[in-house]
């Protein structure tokens, strides 16, 4: 795996050591940040939320973004997030890494995102974290923001998701990626 663009360009990141870890290919990735470039700037707070290997938050920061929030469950996979971001030399002002289900995140979250991510393992119930995200009450996704899921093309994301509404769906082999926008 390798970053893409931006600032870290070309700079190889370091791998999870088994399979369980599905990260998101450097095509999709390229892809996604083509979609994303004009959202991004020195102000955007990305939320990498199931982050894995932490190469989409990171691809965020390598394009300039403020500051990528992490969040990763286990506690393997959240160290080697912060190796990457440590041999890189990221700011430690740009980035925090939270150990924690994304569910439990979403619930209790209070920061307000720009930009969230969410690639969780394709089993997993995507409706409920996009239900807590698009709640009324939810002030996880920043007024004009968006949040991108990306999931199993065998996997069709319902269009409306509480005041989530998807705006486009970009289909890459196994992976499909589908944008929201909150009303």
């Amino acid at each position: 795996m390798r970053i893409v663009s931006g600032l870290y360009r070309g700079r190889v990141l370091k791998s999870p050591p088994d399979f369980r870890t599905r990260p998101t290919s450097d095509r999709l990735r390229e892809t996604l940040f083509n979609i994303l470039a004009p959202r991004i700037n020195a102000e955007t707070k990305f939320l990498d939320l199931c982050a894995g290997t932490g190469a989409v938050g990171i691809e965020a920061l390598s394009r300039g973004a403020a500051i990528s929030f992490f969040v990763e469950q286990a506690l393997p996979i959240s160290k080697l997030i912060e190796d990457n971001l440590t041999m890189l030399k990221v700011d430690r002002e740009r980035f925090r890494i939270i150990r924690q289900d994304a569910s439990k995140f979403v619930e209790t979250g209070t920061e307000g995102f720009d930009i969230v991510f969410f690639d969780p393992p394709y089993q997993f119930d995507y409706l409920t974290v996009l239900r807590s995200i698009g709640g009324v009450a939810s002030s996880l996704l920043n007024p004009g923001g968006i949040l991108v899921a990306e999931h199993s093309t065998k996997n069709n994301l319902e269009n409306t998701i509480e005041k989530l509404h998807k705006v486009r769906s970009v289909k890459a082999g196994a992976s499909t990626l589908s944008f929201y926008e909150k009303e």
